[in-house]
């Protein structure tokens, strides 16, 4: 069973916000929510580099830990849903997240911040009906075979979703194309430099197969 997960690659970010407009129209979430974001470090240096953020779907969520209602589950491919009828808005969650996934409509006092929203990963969520389910946790593209939109939009291909491991080979296939053998791990570096740069070319065909 694949596993989901998000990398955003740092080096072929260029910020252009391509993938939070894509997730806002694929999920049409409300004003005020941001599922996705793009974080920039040491704007306007020589070493400023752009990130794209959102929930990263962990292998031990510490969201899931602290909820008191217990509204997180894992579905068998690792994605970290939530169950809204559950939420009652406590924003445990918000502050046991490391990357600020969890999203509230409102700012008010504790149990008041209304229903939490966070990335699906674009795999919806608990519906009696897809209207329901699209209402109330946006797009299911995973049911459809799909990708989530914000990877699949990305020009530059910075942003990597799929299988776990089909996602770490790409990226570690780029470290060793960019020359960074020491970083990548040893069976990839006795492929050489083609092979990396192949693998480079294909690489959202190869998020789409995981």
């Amino acid at each position: 069973m694949a596993q989901m997960k998000f990398m955003c690659d740092a080096e072929r970010c260029i910020e252009c916000n391509g993938c939070v407009t894509a997730c806002k129209n694929a999920n049409e979430v409300e004003w005020g929510v941001q599922r996705r974001r793009v974080v920039t470090l040491n704007d306007g240096e020589a070493s400023e580099v752009s990130i794209s953020v959102a929930c990263m779907h962990c292998d031990d969520a510490p969201c899931m830990a602290v909820c008191p209602t217990d509204c997180f589950y894992k579905t068998d491919d690792g994605i970290v849903l939530h169950d809204k009828d559950l939420c009652i808005g406590c924003g445990y969650c918000l502050y046991a997240c490391p990357f600020g996934a969890p999203q509230f409509l409102k700012q008010s006092a504790f149990g008041e911040r209304g229903k939490m929203d966070k990335c699906t990963f674009c795999a919806g969520g608990p519906a009696d009906s897809k209207e329901e389910e699209y209402e109330k946790y946006g797009a299911n593209r995973i049911a459809e075979g799909k990708l989530p939109l914000c990877a699949e939009m990305c020009s530059t291909k910075a942003l990597l979703a799929g299988d776990a491991q089909t996602v770490a080979d790409i990226f570690r296939q780029r470290v060793v194309h960019r020359g960074h053998k020491d970083g990548a791990w040893s069976e990839v570096n006795r492929q050489g430099p083609d092979t990396a740069a192949a693998m480079d070319h294909l690489a959202y065909d190869a998020t789409r197969q995981g």
